[in-house]
């Protein structure tokens, strides 16, 4: 599935679910029946998130996870938002997508940022969280040479490496989008990357970003990319009754973050699919062509089935 697929309105808009437990886990029928239940709805993408030991040791590794998706459903394209590139080396990395992409060319989405929310997340992995910003900017040149299918070297105060080959590259290339709110994260995305992945943001904040992009790219050495591919990473909670809806949602965050849901709230919208798509629809409109939805429902089903009603209500009103 290529990331490139247009309308009159510009790129297509892309919407997917989060790969939840029962895609991940569990009996390999019941995985097959769930990704396939979200393909036969129309979700464009599942999306996976990555951690070493988040808080109390939650972990998953984004690249693992997409490869189980990949051999487990052969249509769905995946994302994986986001990946802390700065706690490992890029060529082994670089080696582990264009291996993905053998199997399942075209179907990856590479979203990268550095983490935060949990500093001793980033120190067990022998990284100075200090300098993780650094780390990230100086993994993504490398990562582009190294997947260029050509003698790629690179040599600076986290890494060095020489002539190191990863054959074959990925076709079609690989989309990197890079998530993050700073100056640093958005001005990294400019230089950097094929598009922005935001969160926790206001319509409004996240069409200045893709303006700030724009005339930050002009100081970019990479090829444009021919149509920014910016997106929005966020929690919904679906349910006919807003206020069930918000507790359910309330308390998944709280159990993920250790904040107050509150602190969210006015980015993490709940209540019928239809309202979170009004929600939604002006982000669109701001410049956001892929969401990742993160749902919370009263079932893994009808978190999908309310997906769906969101991506079709946004799609007949492009």
């Amino acid at each position: 599935m290529s990331t490139e697929m247009s309308s009159a309105h510009g790129p297509r808009l892309r919407v997917g679910s989060l790969a939840d437990a029962g895609m991940l886990t569990g009996p390999l029928d019941q995985r097959r029946e769930r990704l396939g239940r979200a393909r036969a709805l129309g979700l464009d993408h599942v999306f996976v998130i990555d951690h070493i030991s988040f808080y109390t040791g939650l972990g998953m590794d984004g690249l693992i996870q997409a490869a189980t998706i990949a051999a487990l459903e052969p249509e769905l394209a995946i994302h994986i938002g986001i990946y802390l590139l700065a706690l490992r080396h890029p060529v082994p990395v670089a080696r582990q997508i264009a291996s993905l992409c053998e199997s399942a060319p075209g179907r990856l989405n590479f979203g990268v940022g550095i983490g935060g929310e949990d500093r001793h997340e980033i120190e067990i992995c022998g990284v100075d969280p200090a300098t993780r910003g650094r780390r990230t900017n100086e993994s993504l040149v490398a990562l582009r040479g190294l997947l260029s299918g050509e003698p790629a070297s690179h040599d600076c105060e986290f890494f060095s490496f020489k002539e190191a080959l990863i054959r074959p590259a990925p076709a079609p290339a690989v989309p990197i989008v890079i998530g993050g709110r700073s100056d640093a994260a958005i001005r990294r995305a400019a230089l950097l990357g094929d598009g922005w992945l935001g969160v926790w943001c206001s319509p409004r904040r996240f069409g200045q970003v893709a303006g700030q992009i724009k005339s930050l790219s002009t100081e970019r050495s990479l090829p444009q990319p021919e149509a920014w591919d910016h997106g929005l990473q966020i929690w919904v909670g679906i349910d006919d009754d807003p206020a069930r809806g918000r507790a359910r949602l309330a308390k998944e965050m709280e159990g993920m973050y250790h904040v107050p849901y509150e602190r969210f709230e006015r980015y993490s919208p709940f209540g019928r699919p239809a309202e979170i798509a009004e929600y939604l629809a002006p982000y669109i409109a701001a410049g956001c062509r892929h969401l990742n939805i993160m749902p919370v429902a009263a079932s893994p089903e009808a978190a999908l089935d309310g997906v769906a009603e969101i991506r079709e209500r946004l799609v007949e009103n492009r």
